[in-house]
Formats: C-alpha cells, sequence, structure tokens
C-alpha cells in the first residue's frame, strides 16, 4: 500500500543521511525525488506543488533545536535529515487531516447515505459501516435502494444476515425515494437508532444519478452524506469526489481499497481538492475491514515509520485484555508453549492480512510486502499435528516424533526440528526479558517495574540483544558490531600515534 509515495520519501531521506546542514540545494534534490513519486501515485499536480513549497519552507526556515528530550527524558540527538522528515509527516497530515471520524445524529438516530460511482464497493461498505455502529452499541439498519444492479440487493441482504443487521429492500415497482422514506418509518417504529442507506451508483456522473440523489435526501435528510471512492481510481477519484460536492452537500469520504493500491494519489488529494473529510479506509472484503482515518497514521507509514496507535487499536479488537495480561506475564516468566505460540498466531490472524500487519510496525513496513500469510498456516500445520505433551515440552520430539509430524502436517522433517529451534530461542529471549537485569528492566522507565535500576541502559545494545537469546549478530561477534569494533580500533590507532609522537618530541629535546 503506498509503496510509490513511500520510495520517494525513502530516497530523499537517503539523500540527506550524512548531510551536517540543510539549504536550498540539498533540500531541493530531496524534494525532487518526493514531487516524481507524488505526480506517478497519480496526486494532483496543483496539491503536489503546494505541497512541496511548504516543506521547503518549513525545512529551511523552521529553527532546529540539535538536541531535544524524547518521551522517556532523554536527551536525543536530531540531524537536518530527521528534521526534513519530522515537516514532511506534519505536512503530510495536515494535507489529509484533521481528524474527522465522527457521524452526526438527528434525533437520537445516526443516518448515512452512501453516494459513489457504480463499482466503487458502496454495498460492502454499507455491511461495514453497520458492523462500526453495531460495535458502538447501536441497532442499525441496511436499506437497499439499489433497484438497478442485478443482486444488489440480494448481496446486501447477504452482508446483513452475516451480522444479524436487519434490511430494508421495499416491494416491486418502489422507488428509492419512497424505498429510503419507508425505511425511516420502519426504524422508528422498530427502535432502530442508526440508517444506513445503500443507493444506486452509475458508470459515469450524469444527472439522473445526481437527481435520484437529491430527492433522496429531501425525503429522508440525512445527518450524514458520505461519498465511497475507490483508491485504485487515482486522480480520477478525486475528480468525482469534486464532481459530487458541487452537486450535493458531502460530510465525508470512505476510501476503498487502498489496501490494494501501490500509489495512493486519492488518499493525498481528496481532501485538499475537496475540502471533505476522509473518514474511513476500506482496506479488505470483511464486514470487519473498516478503519477510522487517522491522518497522522497513514503519514507515519508513508515515511516508513509505521503505525503503531493503529496497531494497538487493531489488537484490542480482537483479544481479551485480562487474558492478554496474564499471557504476557506467564510468558515473561519462561513458561511459553507451543500452544501460546499457537495463540499469537490466530490473534494476528485476526487482526487482517499479515502484509497489513507488518506494515504498521516501526522498521518492518518495508518488508510489509514480502510477508506470508501462507507461511502462518505452515506453523499452525505443524502445530496441530504434535500431541499435547509435545506442544507443552517440545524438548521430548526426536527425529521419529519430528517424522511423524511432518507426515500428520504435509511438511518435511526438516521443518519441525527448524520450528523446535527457534521456538527454543523465543522461549530463552520471552525469559530473557523478564527477567530482573533483563531487557525491560533497562528500559528507561521500565527499571523500577523489572527489577532493575530505574533508567539503566546497557552500553552496548546488541550484546544486550545476544544476552537475550538473539546468539551472535550477522554485523559482528559476541554479539557486538562491527562499526562499534572498528571506533575502538581506530581509537587505539590515534592513541598510539599520539604516544609515538610524544616519545619523538622526548628525543628531540634531549638532543
Amino acid at each position: 500500500m503506498l509503496e510509490t509515495i513511500s520510495q520517494g520519501f525513502k530516497s530523499a531521506t537517503d539523500r540527506l543521511r550524512g548531510v551536517r546542514e540543510l539549504h536550498a540545494s540539498n533540500v531541493d534534490e530531496a524534494l525532487r525525488d518526493v514531487r516524481m513519486s507524488l505526480l506517478e501515485a497519480d496526486v494532483d499536480f496543483g496539491v503536489v506543488k503546494d505541497f512541496l513549497a511548504r516543506v521547503k519552507d518549513r525545512s529551511l526556515g523552521d529553527k532546529v533545536e540539535t538536541r531535544v528530550r524524547d518521551a522517556s527524558g532523554q536527551m536525543i540527538k536530531v540531524t537536518p535529515g530527521q528534521h526534513f522528515i519530522r515537516v514532511c509527516e506534519q505536512e503530510l497530515t495536515e494535507l489529509m487531516g484533521p481528524i474527522d471520524t465522527s457521524l452526526a445524529a438527528s434525533s437520537g438516530v445516526t443516518s448515512i447515505m452512501l453516494a459513489g460511482l457504480q463499482g466503487v464497493g458502496k454495498t460492502t461498505v454499507a455491511s461495514k459501516l453497520a458492523r462500526h455502529l453495531q460495535k458502538q452499541g447501536k441497532r442499525p439498519l441496511l436499506v437497499a435502494a439499489d433497484i438497478y444492479r442485478p443482486a444488489a440487493v440480494d448481496q446486501l441482504k447477504t452482508l446483513g444476515q452475516s451480522i444479524e443487521v436487519p434490511v430494508h429492500s421495499g416491494s416491486e415497482g418502489q422507488l428509492p425515494p419512497e424505498i429510503c422514506g419507508q425505511a425511516r418509518q420502519y426504524a422508528r417504529q422498530e427502535g432502530l437508532d442508526a440508517i444506513i442507506y445503500d443507493t444506486a451508483g452509475r458508470l459515469a456522473l450524469d444527472d439522473d444519478l445526481m437527481n435520484e440523489l437529491e430527492q433522496i435526501r429531501e425525503e429522508v435528510d440525512p445527518a450524514n452524506t458520505l461519498l465511497v471512492c475507490d483508491a485504485l481510481m487515482g486522480r480520477d477519484a478525486v475528480n468525482v469526489a469534486q464532481a459530487f460536492a458541487e452537486r450535493i452537500p458531502l460530510d465525508g469520504v470512505v476510501l476503498t481499497k487502498l489496501d490494494g493500491d501501490a500509489r495512493g494519489g486519492a488518499a493525498l488529494a481528496v481532501k485538499a481538492v475537496t475540502g471533505v473529510p476522509i473518514k474511513f479506509l476500506g482496506t479488505g472484503e470483511t464486514v470487519d475491514r473498516l478503519e477510522e482515518f487517522r491522518p497522522e497514521g497513514l503519514a507515519s507509514r508513508i515515511l516508513g515509520m509505521g503505525d503503531v496507535v493503529g496497531l494497538v487499536k487493531d489488537f484490542e479488537e480482537v483479544v481479551d485484555e485480562k487474558q492478554a495480561e496474564e499471557d504476557a506475564e506467564r510468558i515473561l516468566k519462561g513458561q511459553f508453549t507451543l500452544d501460546d505460540l499457537m495463540t499469537q498466531l490466530r490473534t494476528i490472524q485476526k487482526m487482517g492480512p499479515l502484509k497489513d500487519v507488518m506494515a504498521k510496525l516501526p522498521m518492518f513496513g518495508s518488508m510489509a510486502d514480502k510477508a506470508d500469510d501462507g507461511e502462518l498456516g505452515k506453523v499452525q500445520a505443524l502445530i496441530h499435528s504434535m500431541t499435547r505433551e509435545e506442544r507443552t515440552r517440545p524438548e521430548v520430539i526426536n527425529k521419529s516424533r519430528a517424522e511423524r509430524i511432518a507426515r500428520g502436517s504435509g511438511r518435511k522433517p526438516k521443518e519441525v526440528t527448524e520450528l523446535i529451534e527457534r521456538f527454543g530461542q523465543m522461549k530463552k529471549m520471552m525469559g530473557s526479558l523478564g527477567k530482573p537485569g533483563g531487557l525491560l528492566s533497562r528500559i528507561p522507565g521500565m527499571g523500577g517495574m523489572m527489577g532493575g535500576a530505574p533508567g539503566e541502559m546497557p552500553m552496548d545494545p546488541a550484546a544486550l540483544l545476544a544476552g537475550a537469546g538473539m546468539g551472535e549478530l550477522p554485523m559482528g561477534g559476541s554479539g557486538r558490531m562491527r562499526s562499534e569494533k572498528n571506533q575502538k580500533q581506530r581509537k587505539n590507532k590515534r592513541q598510539q600515534a599520539r604516544k609515538s609522537r610524544q616519545k619523538s618530541r622526548g628525543k628531540k629535546k634531549k638532543k
């Protein structure tokens, strides 16, 4: 998702790595990469031009604090390149924001009319919004007002049945405004407090479509009119949004299929061009795959910094908080079994496709495209083929047991042994994290919780990871990075050179 845009910012970051000061020439070079990626991503030219101008002005005009305190109170050094990326993040957030995911209510009823062209996913979005309102404790009604597209009514009824939401479809011969008016009366009679009108679309904008939407608005006076746009349409999505906004008052946009769009131009430009906020993102086909739009989260993901807040929200929706705390406490004591691993894998799968989960992890965004949900299935198949004792005490798995597990899961014995080895390393690491003096105790602010000295940090993070069960790192032996060794070697050479100079000076004085 948004790979095209992300690549431009990554190239800009690489250009500024190591520079000591920002000036017009190096900022222009960095922005050239950003400009190319934005235009390639089909972002409106006027939006690109304004965005780049603001970034340049702030990058060169803002006062840069080279040393600032982080969240834990530690002083950290800020480089010119980091300042540039921070400016980009703030300007991207402002371009797409501010946050506005609220849905208005009238007389206690949250009513939503969906509009958009045919094929953008309005019917699926209708069911997702119904599910979203369900989670907020509301009792929604879905209204099938698309009487032109074959099977549109049946599709909405099927989706409504899957989430136990009633669907009002009217009778044969009724026109959409009349169907919507009757649905409103039905909702009042049944005490339903949310209504979602799924209207018809067209292959292209025309007066018939707009007139019908205006008649529905006049009939039911919806508290919210949301335009559904397909992100795959790129700049056309922005043009469509602008055309709709000129004919009917819009309260927000729902952007669909963003997870399938490598460009993402619509996400960046639709708010700037129409003035209408993006309220939701549709990122999958299932009814639970609807995200409240957070511009700072998407900006962070574009810049390769992940979206931890969004990840936590996803996590909270699929886990039991109390059970998760109990599991974490037990795992950090080293009591980690393959059953626990299976539980964690299932949790990840509930959060959505693995590539979407990884895209929200800091430093892992660039690896998201390589994520394969099939690998999770392979691990689950191996664990399912084990006995209860083997899942609890994997050390009992010998050669014959590995062959039996491999036959039962359709895998190879080597894959069984590799899984056990990786699990052993993971278990050791988890136990080391929770011990007094372990990694968690050395993180600023957590030392007191875990029994270590508050604010204590190890001098060598690489060695710490090695001690936590990660083994030797590829960059050097004994868990130490080569860069650190090189620094020590250079330091020793300087000391030796200094001593030799002092000796030579002493000899000259004696003469």
